[in-house]
């Protein structure tokens, strides 16, 4: 019996091992809490897809990235933010992400918000339609040298490094902001995190306010408490706003106002963290093995040339700073650290009271510049009648009401994050400076700078390759033509605005004999039908015809007589279905079109070969 028991003993421990084993780790899974579902709405800027790429590599048994929406309505044009983002998923491997763009939705008049709004405008300006001016977009330069053209083609690297994969623009398919968005906060509990305007934020907010509850946290880079403003293309009208608050005011106060807990990463904040000569290269020395890590240091590269420009006070400075990716670092430090300790890695944080001044004193003054009161017997949204809303509205970067006459100054206010005392301020958590590097006379002088590369370099969660790697064999080949022989017929340049019709117009001349007509040039304008940085599909198109001798020139992005940041004519042309989304990406088809050796580069470019050639 004592044998039979001894024979028997080792598997009865290795069971009761294998019980107790479970047990333990049963114990484990139930205490781990889940990881914290992420929603990041951006508007694509360079510094922002530093800031995706930041957090995409972040733990996800720690952070859980739902989605991602794009502010359309500063800093990128929607059709080309979104086909850049579908890329950067698939070069990461997270094709897993719902990503959300535009919405074909409008506001009554009477203040009623409808489903699907798309964000492409300013909430003080959003009608029933997707047809709007640009009051607040008008500071964010349309075309080449740091414009839209820049961003929305990130510099001409985005169609020579990143892989292309299954997912992109489609029409009527393609989800909307605010559905993902809707979706995403009813599913669960949510961390947002803004580094773009607030529309999308404040649509949501507003539209849906029972997901209040379920939004933990709003995590906002954007303006700027006891600092200058950075409206470049607008201080004289405003020297108080900073670029993402600034591009609707409005919403930022909803979004401030809501009673969701907010941390700000204001200008106050990241004009501590720059980035020096000797930090960039350092980055381009050693820190460059993974392609996100590639991709950034190319793009930091492409905005350096046209960027540099030495801030005061700031040795080695470039005058370029680590906006969105400080942001992203903030916020996931105090997710880390328990967002109600205020404990932080990489920032000073302390609590101030303010708010979003979204109109100019005198209040209660009707002028024609605040649509919220203006010919109403109502004030939209039930506005206060003389309140915070009811001021003069700054009606565009020229403004004559902002302007103050022999000042360099303008005295608008509209969007500058205020601190305040009294009732109407909101106690907000604000990152003050950035914690300084302890290492002495280290290349990185911010304990994020470092930590920015460090996980941008991790090979866990790396992306997976860029377009070179995933197509080793391609080659960028040039195909033209031989005519030696060939008799020539009328010459032809073709002037177009890159509508739909515009590209089977171009379509229909490359195919006719060349005894009757000689395709000698096309001429692209942005003021028409298509955002000027799809003049890629042009050169993909005479790619695809076998033409790649035709030149291509880029014109004016602006109607003659109108200024360089004017939008006159954007009123006659929606910015949804129908309009730019679907000029911009040909309606989904532009994807499907071999990419050419050919595109949209800046003249900041090292080789002046490659440099975007201009219609004169």
């Amino acid at each position: 019996m004592e044998k039979a028991r001894r024979t028997s003993s080792p598997s009865w421990t290795a069971a009761v091992a294998l019980v107790s084993l479970f047990a333990v780790a049963g114990v484990a899974a139930a205490g781990a809490p889940p990881p914290r579902r992420i929603l990041v709405d951006t508007d694509m800027d360079t510094d922002d897809l530093f800031a995706l790429l930041y957090i995409l590599k972040q733990d996800r048994s720690q952070f859980d990235v739902k989605a991602i929406t794009i502010s359309a309505n500063a800093w990128i044009d929607a059709g080309h933010g979104v086909d850049q983002l579908y890329d950067i998923l698939y070069m990461m491997g997270r094709d897993d992400i719902a990503v959300g763009v535009g919405g074909d939705g409008g506001i009554s008049e009477a203040g009623e918000i409808h489903p699907d709004v798309g964000g492409y405008l300013p909430l003080i300006d959003q009608g029933m339609s997707t047809v709007g001016g640009c009051r607040y977009r008008q500071a964010v330069p349309p075309g080449r040298r740091g414009g839209r053209l820049d961003t929305d083609t990130n510099g001409g690297l985005r169609r020579g490094f990143l892989p292309q994969g299954h997912r992109g623009y489609a029409p009527l398919r393609q989800p909307t902001a605010q559905q993902v968005m809707v979706d995403t906060v009813s599913a669960g509990p949510t961390t947002l995190l803004l580094f773009g305007t607030h529309t999308n934020a404040a649509l949501l907010l507003m539209a849906h306010p029972h997901l209040r509850r379920n939004v933990e946290r709003v995590y906002v880079l954007g303006g700027g408490v006891r600092v200058a403003g950075n409206l470049f293309t607008a201080y004289g009208a405003n020297p108080f706003a900073e670029f993402n608050v600034f591009g609707d005011p409005f919403a930022a106060y909803q979004v401030l106002h809501s009673g969701v807990p907010v941390t700000l990463v204001p200008l106050d904040a990241t004009n501590t963290i720059p980035v020096t000569e000797e930090y960039f290269a350092e980055f381009g020395r050693r820190w460059q093995t993974t392609p996100e890590a590639r991709y950034c240091f190319q793009s930091l590269d492409l905005v350096l040339r046209r960027h540099r420009r030495p801030a005061p006070g700031l040795h080695g400075s470039t005058g370029y700073y680590m906006w969105d990716s400080f942001a992203a670092g903030v916020a996931f430090s105090s997710m880390r650290n328990g967002d109600a300790n205020g404990a932080n890695d990489f920032a000073e944080l302390e609590y101030m009271n303010i708010t979003v001044i979204t109109s100019n004193k005198p209040y209660g003054v009707r002028d024609g510049s605040n649509p919220f009161f203006d010919g109403r017997a109502t004030p939209k949204f039930g506005l206060k009648v003389g309140g915070v809303h009811s001021g003069h509205v700054q009606t565009g970067i020229g403004d004559s009401f902002c302007l103050v006459p022999g000042s360099n100054a303008g005295r608008c206010q509209d969007g500058y994050t205020k601190e305040v005392t009294g009732s109407e301020g909101v106690r907000v958590r604000v990152a003050t400076s950035a914690k300084p590097n302890p290492v002495y006379n280290s290349a990185f002088d911010r304990e994020f700078s470092k930590n920015f590369l460090e996980v941008l370099n991790l090979a866990k969660q790396a992306g997976r390759f860029n377009i070179s790697t995933q197509f080793p064999y391609y080659r960028e080949v040039l195909y033209k033509p031989d005519f030696i022989n060939v008799s020539r017929g009328k010459p032809v340049i073709f002037d177009m605005d890159m509508s739909p019709g515009d590209f089977v117009s171009l379509i229909y001349l490359l195919k006719a004999p060349r005894e009757v007509i000689d395709l000698k040039g096309v001429l692209v304008n942005g003021n028409g039908w298509a955002n000027i940085a799809s003049i890629d599909i042009i050169y993909d198109i005479l790619h695809m015809m076998g033409r790649d001798d035709i030149p291509v020139g880029l014109g004016n992005t602006t109607a003659m007589g109108n200024p360089t940041l004017g939008c006159n004519n954007v009123y006659a042309i929606p910015l949804g279905s129908g309009g730019f989304i679907d000029s911009d990406t040909l309606y989904g088809l532009a994807r499907l079109l071999p990419r050419s050796p050919r595109r949209y580069t800046p003249e900041s470019t090292d080789d002046p070969e490659h440099r975007q050639p201009l219609a004169f």
